[in-house]
């Protein structure tokens, strides 16, 4: 006797994305050289996930008082979902919420390009070698953080020596690996400078990196980035001046630095190595030809159908409302929402089976959360004298930030769904609610005064940070209930700062442990 299925938990569903080549078209070996890949994702929850149809019915004027059956006559398709934030699992979709290409630093594995496979490593040339161009590695001091790779003493920071065509060569001892495996990846995510070549100098509170020898505009640095200054190693670090800072202004042998998260004082690297660790980088583009809308095939498994997997689809799904969200003792996480085309069906039947293309499951990597992971989340009056202003609040009891495409689709006789999709202006916003200590907070609010807001997050020796450089606020009602401490709401509205972007997020592969929250 065969069984026949009456229900299907969710818990036997599965989520996964593919990038299309243009609006509502996967690539295709034919066409495009490759198949899609389909990467998986690790949704808590979803939120109105599908298509939903209208339908019009038939009125006519007649004696018996009854309708006709109706017609369908559109299809509204979209979908969101909740996840929890990792080490890798965000960055890719991200590009999409951002209408833009991450900035990454040489990798063997970049998001948007061919992935250069490690061959082989040989621990007598301490040489990585690869079957395609390493050339964009080749500079002395760059930090390269190996992982994947199937010796230990192969994995882990890296300081190289030289590139070139073939070959990375590490000053560091590793082993030998005839065939390393295929998820084996090098990148470069830092920069350890020459002994002595590394100054703090202060200008008032102004904050400048001064290098002796090395050109700063040869690191792949911009303006508004992200940096750590400080290894672990007592000759690799400052000793007054470690932390986060955001890049102000990038000359040849000075860094302004307009954001620290330390207290700075004037030092020399006498006697140092000095090391900084930096990442990738994404930010709203202000430049026409960086700005690029990404279309997406999502695929909601739907369990096993007669002979393969059932699955929907959300075709033509632009990336719309992005909010990360940090409650209290709790994990990070961010709701995703997109606006597609069209909402399919496989029915697992022959024929109709799930959509081919490579499949990479999700990484399965632990969660930030928001005790012990959060660095900083610091919100300041803007001012122009000073790298560290003081700020606005010292705890806060929940916040998010969101980002808005304000994407629309497009309708047209004779198309069911949508034949495109418009976006609207890149809206950042998202709410804080801080402990009330000083009147502060409120003052700002009120004084329409230029602010900054920016949350850094690190565990495991690797972080992220989300920045809004310039915002208003709005809120700022003090609520006071008995027996509870005083709080005031507040609503941050980002705006385009003086670099031409609105948030700027940066994501760092490795920190030193030293850059965990304490």
């Amino acid at each position: 006797m065969v069984c026949v299925s009456r229900k299907i938990d969710s818990n036997l569903t599965g989520l996964a994305f593919a990038e299309e080549v243009c609006l509502k078209q996967l690539p295709t070996i034919a066409d495009d050289g490759a198949d899609p890949v389909w990467f998986g994702l690790e949704p808590n929850s979803y939120s109105d996930f599908g298509g939903e149809l209208t339908t019009v019915s038939r009125t006519p004027i007649d004696p018996s008082r009854q309708n006709k059956k109706g017609t369908v006559t559109d299809l509204d398709a979209s979908g969101g979902f909740n996840i929890d934030v990792t080490k890798t699992n965000l960055a890719r979709l991200l590009q999409g919420f951002f209408f833009a290409d991450a900035r990454e630093k040489p990798t063997t594995q970049p998001l948007n390009g061919a992935a250069k496979p490690i061959t082989s490593v040989t621990a007598g040339t301490k040489k990585y070698a690869a079957g395609s161009t390493l050339i964009a590695f080749n500079k002395a001091g760059y930090l390269a953080f190996s992982s994947g790779f199937g010796v230990a003493a192969n994995n882990g920071l890296k300081t190289v020596v030289s590139a070139d065509a073939d070959d990375i060569t590490v000053s560091e001892v590793i082993a030998d690996e005839a065939s390393p495996p295929a998820a084996a990846k090098l990148e470069v995510v830092g920069f350890q400078f020459p002994a002595a070549d590394l100054d703090v100098v202060m200008s008032g509170n102004i904050v400048t990196l001064e290098a002796a020898t090395i050109d700063f505009t040869t690191l792949g640095l911009i303006p508004g980035e992200w940096i750590y200054v400080g290894g672990d190693a007592t000759a690799m670090k400052f000793t007054n001046n470690s932390g986060f800072a955001r890049i102000g202004t990038i000359a040849a042998d000075v860094l302004t630095l307009d954001d620290v998260a330390w207290t700075a004082t004037n030092e020399t690297g006498t006697g140092k190595t000095v090391q900084i660790f930096f990442g990738l980088v994404l930010k709203n583009e202000n430049t026409p030809s960086l700005i690029k809308r990404r279309s997406y095939n999502i695929e909601r498994q739907l369990s096993e159908g007669p002979t393969d997997t059932q699955a929907e689809y959300l075709e033509g799904a632009v990336a719309n409302e992005f909010t990360l969200n940090v409650p209290q003792a709790d994990k990070l996480n961010a709701d995703m929402s997109f606006v597609a085309c069209d909402n399919t069906y496989r029915s697992g039947e022959v024929d109709d089976e799930i959509k081919a293309g490579t499949r990479v499951a999700a990484p399965g990597e632990d969660a930030y959360n928001t005790s012990s992971d959060i660095a900083r989340i610091k919100m300041s009056v803007i001012d122009p004298a000073s790298a560290n202003p003081e700020a606005l609040f010292g705890y806060v009891t929940e916040a998010n930030v969101s980002i808005n495409n304000n994407v629309t689709p497009n309708k047209a006789v004779g198309v069911l769904g949508a034949f495109d999709t418009s976006a609207g202006n890149f809206d950042v916003g998202g709410s804080i609610t801080a402990y009330f200590t000083t009147v502060s907070a409120v003052k700002a609010v009120r004084a329409n005064a230029d602010v900054g807001l920016s949350i850094i997050a690190a565990s495991k020796q690797n972080g992220f940070v989300y920045d809004i450089p310039l915002l208003s606020l709005g809120g700022g009602r003090i609520g006071v209930e008995k027996d509870q401490p005083i709080t005031v709401p507040l609503e941050p509205a980002g705006a385009q700062n003086e670099n031409g972007y609105t948030m700027l997020y940066n994501k760092f592969a490795y920190l030193p442990a030293q850059a965990m929250p304490q």
